[in-house]
């Protein structure tokens, strides 16, 4: 079996894995929590991906420094 580099964690797992797991999480939180929690990680993940896109936009986007600059530029070569 694949292991990580520390050996002790396998890398895939199965669905007999799987159904284990969530029977464990049933049983440790019960029904009524379980949506609670879930809709509380939905937040979390839509969190992260809009301060990434919020990263990205800052890189992506041109600084207005820059563009005036540029804009100076090509009146003179004119």
């Amino acid at each position: 079996m694949m292991t990580d580099v520390l050996g002790f964690i396998p890398l895939f797992i199965g669905t007999q894995e799987i159904i284990i797991i969530a029977i464990i999480i049933l049983l440790l939180f019960g029904g009524k929590k379980i949506p609670e929690l879930m809709k509380g990680l939905g937040k979390g993940v839509k969190s992260f991906k809009d301060g990434m896109n919020e990263v990205s936009d800052e890189i992506n986007k041109p600084s207005s420094g820059n563009q005036s600059q540029n804009n100076n530029n090509l009146k003179e070569d004119k």
